[in-house]
């Protein structure tokens, strides 16, 4: 106990002092950041997989239970021999320290919130085993048999018992009140560390929220487009229950990066750079970002890491400035064939130069479904591309656009083994009924979706256990930059029966039914689901 209460000391002055260093100097957040920086691709896979959008707040739990273990191992071997728990701690404040450094533009300050946590946790834990050494006191001793009496002593008489010995149980008796004694005292000052590390990292938390740009992002007054996004179909968005949304919510769009801090960039310092092999380097504020010309549009991202039949996939209407333009004024040159974008937190992506300039509404994106992005989503700017996997284009919390070419650099997840290029496979999914649902005999609505962005979706079909394929009804549409609803009226009969969707793309290629899992270029096969029919 003594060693986790000095730990949690630890963590929660870590926080508070995270507020002036920054919220990734953090040691629970810096070590983190290590952890998804260096973890084996097919681990972080496993994660995405297992976790989904969830998949940081996995790592932070399982970083704070593996410290739990070593702390309490750190206060077993300081019980032993306190220069054990100096070390222990030592060690604890130097992983912290020296992980807070490897974090994009950290600066020498960075060292203290875990030196400043460690040196916290050495006196609380010395304070802590003081209290539990006197606790557990000299262990009670059994009493002794009574001595035979002699003729002698039986005869004379018996002298009464001394009434102060007998209220405190004589000599064991003071030695029990005493360890009791101590052991509420070890238990107040543990509950009072713990207490205490729990309102300095939440005051920690509550002062860096306040730090954050919502306020500035509440005050962006949005442009209207210049060209505005094409209005829906009465036929999008079918009535049926379970179907996904033609467009996502943004409080329920899928959220997959390596943040595990959100990074909070004010609008009024913010710049973009487009530099390297440019004719004409270029440097824009986010004031003048919003002055120019603006298209909106409806665009599908998608996320490589998706599986079939997985969310990890959402559909918004974009604002933002044309990419083509931005590059068209900076001028590419000859070998350019990479855009190289760079996060505030220092993410990098690869973006094929052909992508953002063959006439597809590649932007740089303001607002999401009408209102600013979210903080969590990019915010004040990021990049959307049509057709190609999040991981090769949708850079959040974009500062810079560097020119440059496939054999001079590779972005974040290409070093890890995924693809260089990642255009977007032609993918369908089955919304309802569910895998393993059931449902009643009679006409049953079987929904989804299906997408193949910048090629369209132009027929969907499902298959009913082992028999033929049949035309799905497609939704409507504005792009084939958008994901489309299907429906397919099913004349279901009692008994188990397996459902099955493909697609096809205006190329007439049809969705491959070979199963393949989305390292290194993304998933592909059929979804198919099990449903029992009653």
């Amino acid at each position: 106990m003594a060693g986790l209460a000095a730990a949690a000391v630890a963590v929660g002055l870590g926080e508070l002092v995270a507020v002036w260093t920054g919220p990734r100097s953090a040691p629970l957040i810096a070590v983190g950041g290590v952890v998804v920086d260096a973890v084996p691709e097919p681990v972080k896979a496993f994660a995405i997989s297992v976790f989904g959008v969830y998949d940081k707040i996995a790592l932070l739990v399982g970083t704070a239970l593996l410290l739990a273990v070593f702390a309490a191992l750190v206060g077993l071997a300081a019980r032993r021999d306190f220069r054990w728990g100096v070390a222990g701690i030592a060690l604890f404040g130097l992983i912290g320290a020296a992980a807070a450094l490897t974090r994009p533009n950290a600066g020498p300050a960075a060292v203290l919130p875990s030196l400043l946590g460690a040196a916290a946790a050495v006196a609380v834990l010395h304070l802590l085993l003081r209290a539990a050494a006197a606790a557990e006191g000299v262990p009670e001793a059994a009493p002794a048999a009574p001595a035979a009496r002699t003729p002698d002593q039986a005869a004379s008489p018996q002298l009464a018992p001394d009434p102060v010995a007998t209220a405190h149980g004589g000599p064991a008796g003071a030695d029990r009140t005493a360890r009791e004694a101590g052991r509420r005292r070890f238990l107040r000052l543990s509950v009072a560390g713990f207490g205490a590390a729990a309102v300095v990292g939440f005051l920690g938390r509550t002062l860096s929220a306040r730090q954050g740009v919502q306020q500035a992002r509440a005050e962006v007054k949005l442009p209207a487009p210049a060209s505005p996004a094409p209005p829906l179909p009465d036929t999008v968005n079918p009535p049926v229950n379970g179907l996904s949304e033609f467009v996502t919510p943004n409080d329920v769009f899928y959220r997959i990066d390596t943040a595990l801090v959100v990074p909070q960039v004010d609008p009024a310092a913010w710049q973009l750079r487009i530099h390297g092999r440019v004719a004409r380097p270029l440097t824009l504020t986010y004031e003048q970002l919003l002055a120019r010309p603006m298209i909106e549009r409806y665009v599908t991202l998608a996320c490589v890491s998706n599986e079939v039949g997985g969310d990890l996939i959402g559909n918004a209407r974009w604002l933002g400035v044309p990419l083509k333009d931005l590059l068209a004024e900076a001028g590419p040159l000859d070998g350019a064939d990479q855009v190289v974008s760079r996060s505030a937190d220092g993410w990098t992506c690869g973006t094929p130069t052909a992508a953002l300039r063959d006439g597809r509404d590649a932007m740089l994106a303001v607002a999401m479904n009408g209102e600013p992005l979210p903080v969590e989503h990019g915010f004040p700017v990021r990049m959307v591309v049509p057709g190609l996997y999040g991981y090769v284009s949708a850079t959040k919390w974009v500062t810079e656009l560097e020119l440059s070419s496939f054999a001079d650099f590779d972005a974040y997840w290409v070093r890890r083994g995924w693809a260089a290029q990642g255009p977007i496979k032609t993918e369908s999914r089955i919304d309802t009924p569910r895998d393993g649902g059931t449902v009643d005999a009679g006409t049953v609505v079987v929904a989804g979706v299906a997408w193949a962005q910048h090629r369209g979706v132009t027929a969907v079909e499902v298959r009913v256990d082992d028999g033929p394929w049949q035309p799905a009804d497609p939704a409507g549409t504005v792009s084939p930059d958008t994901w489309r609803q299907w429906t397919f009226r099913w004349d279901a009969t009692p008994g188990p029966h397996t459902l099955a969707v493909r697609a096809a793309d205006s190329t007439g290629q049809l969705q491959p039914e070979t199963r393949l899992d989305p390292f290194p270029d993304g998933a592909t096969g059929w979804h198919t689901i099990s449903v029992q029919v009653r």
